[in-house]
């Protein structure tokens, strides 16, 4: 880790491990290669995720946040509140607490999207959501005068 940087809290839901897991990895080497260490909370799934980092940005100790997880459309209306509520309580967090928040949770029909957004040789979202993170964490620096 790179001397005086704050680590990055990556929060991640765990609905569906496999993918969790290969999202966590493209953000990982991400942060890696940047030189930020990296802390992970999993949680059941993605409605979850803005009530840690919220948690998260009141600790004070991160420098900014990566939103991982996925929701596949199912048979019923359930999707829709997930996917849209998940990603609209991170950006609240965003714009109001000024937090770096770079957000990679996938709004999909099926696995076969899933994978492919998720996987490290395909779309590689967690590392997109790692990128998103860190550009905010460079223009809070730069507005800051830090």
């Amino acid at each position: 880790m790179a001397v005086n940087k704050k680590p990055i809290l990556i929060v991640e839901g765990l609905f569906y491990q496999d993918l969790a897991i290969e999202l966590r990895g493209g953000a990982i080497s991400t942060l890696t290669e940047a030189g930020y260490g990296h802390e992970f909370i999993g949680v059941p799934g993605a409605l979850e995720i803005p009530t840690v980092v919220a948690m998260g940005i009141k600790s004070e100790k991160y420098a900014g946040f990566i939103a991982l997880g996925c929701v596949i459309r199912g048979e019923t209306s359930h999707y829709d509140y997930v996917a849209g509520e998940s990603i609209r309580a991170l950006q609240d967090l965003a714009v109001n607490k000024r937090a770096a928040i770079g957000t990679g949770i996938l709004t999909v029909e099926n696995a076969d999207q899933a994978w492919a957004r998720a996987a490290r040789d395909k779309g590689n979202k967690g590392a997109r959501a790692a990128e998103a993170c860190l550009s905010l964490i460079v223009a809070q620096e730069k507005l800051s005068g830090k």
